[in-house]
């Protein structure tokens, strides 16, 4: 491994303030469970590394606002956020998808704004959040700005961030009566990378659904909405023909990439079929509370 500068700033201001925008060799580093597998193998060797670690103890807090919103300090470990008994209450589908996010030994050292900046679509939290309707407050030079978690991403292991901004926080509104459930397909071990993620979240009215939100990742090349499925969706009442449609809508409505998690033929069927689980997931999730 090619040596590098590791600075340890103590506040979030002067890890911005060691940040280079003109520079692809320095990078921040939370947790670091990604970064230094991709620096082991040599894909990506850094002339900086900007630890996280010793900023403030704020940007670690998890907060549940007297309103119910969810806020997230960036560098919340996973493990925190599997464990806390406000999240599990209010918003429990992010307990369970924790459950099977990776192992153990990663979720006490990955960080909640890394899972979230690293830009791979196969991540768990980036889908799940998108589908609540989070958003992040990023943090730079010029100040804070806020961008809903689904806006973070631009493409394959591409995000919007500039070099010099940091995700600072996780805004995630209050459920107020909504339901949401996060299927991930995976070819092996139930913690693997997915080859398909699909979460949702909708408020239902005497059978009709509202305010769907589905979103897809890991056979798309980002987190991506999947509009046509949710338009269809709509205010339309729950039966099952309604739901195969939806699963037509989203398979077709996307581009899907192949990868060693399937061929692209093999997860546009998986989409087809998860869509309508996770809508039902979400539903019945709804009526057992």
């Amino acid at each position: 491994m090619t040596p590098f500068e590791l600075l340890k700033p103590q506040s979030l201001a002067e890890a911005i303030d060691a940040l280079d925008p003109d520079d692809p060799g320095v990078r921040a580093v939370a947790g670091g469970t990604a970064l230094m597998l991709i620096m082991k193998t040599g894909l990506y060797q850094p002339t900086r590394l900007v630890s996280l670690e010793r900023i403030e103890p704020r940007h670690s807090r998890l907060e549940l606002t007297p309103g119910g919103d969810l806020r997230i300090g960036a560098m919340a470990s996973l493990t925190a956020l599997e464990h806390a008994e406000s999240v599990a209450a209010q918003f429990p589908v992010i307990t369970r998808a924790l459950r099977t996010l990776s192992n153990v030994r990663v979720r006490n050292v990955a960080r909640v704004g890394g899972a979230l900046a690293h830009g791979d679509p196969h991540m768990d939290l980036p889908p799940l959040f998108a589908a609540l309707g989070a958003r992040v407050a990023i943090v730079g030079p010029s100040g804070t700005r806020e961008l809903p978690v689904q806006d973070l991403y631009a493409g394959y292991y591409e995000t919007t961030l500039a070099r010099n901004e940091l995700i600072a926080e996780v805004i995630i509104p209050a459920m107020r009566g909504r339901s949401a459930a996060y299927i991930k397909v995976t070819t092996r071990t139930a913690d693997d990378w997915p080859a398909l993620g699909i979460a949702v979240s909708l408020g239902s009215d005497r059978g009709t659904m509202r305010d769907v939100r589905i979103v897809a990742s890991a056979a798309t090349e980002k987190v991506t909405r999947l509009k046509a499925a949710e338009k269809l969706l709509e205010n339309g009442a729950v039966s099952e023909p309604l739901l195969r449609q939806a699963g037509e809508a989203a398979a077709g409505e996307v581009s899907v990439m192949a990868d060693a998690h399937g061929s692209a033929s093999y997860k546009k069927e998986l989409l087809r079929v998860t869509v309508r689980r996770a809508v039902q997931q979400a539903l019945t999730s709804q009526r057992s509370h």
